[in-house]
């Protein structure tokens, strides 16, 4: 397996794979959406995507972000993982997450977290790799 940052080269695939996920989690995106995210993914320095490759083949992509924190050095948010259903279970979501954490402790950002759904069937390698926890809620603020 080969993990990478996203470069211009990668646009099909990524786009292949953002459509997947958006698909298995019943999210509709005009066609604009997927131009805008593409050019923030390679053009915002505060964003970073990086791609894993079986065989040559883009199998899965992740988002993620480098922030302040208030009491720590800084945080890094793991924004998205998806992998092709084709490739679960066959260790590229583990090393995904694997190769944010050590980008973002190489950057300064010892501290990795992200969210879920509760029911998501992901929850059994975040579970396993990650540190839930417990009784902590999340809250998110939207407007009338």
């Amino acid at each position: 397996m080969e993990i990478s940052y996203l470069t211009e080269s990668d646009r099909a695939g990524w786009e292949t794979l953002a459509r997947g996920k958006d698909a298995y989690f019943d999210v509709e995106r005009a066609d604009d959406s997927y131009d805008r995210t593409w050019r923030r993914l390679l053009d915002d320095d505060r964003l970073r995507g990086i791609a894993a490759r079986l065989d040559g083949t883009m199998v899965g992509v992740a988002y993620y972000l480098f922030h302040a924190s208030v009491w720590y050095s800084g945080k890094c948010y793991l924004a998205d993982l998806f992998v092709n259903e084709n490739v679960r279970r066959k260790g590229v979501a583990t090393a995904l997450i694997e190769w944010v954490a050590s980008d973002a402790e190489k950057h300064g950002f010892p501290s990795l977290y992200w969210n879920t759904l509760e029911d998501a069937p992901a929850r059994a390698l975040y579970d396993r790799v990650g540190k839930y926890h417990d009784g902590f809620i999340l809250y998110t603020y939207k407007r009338q």
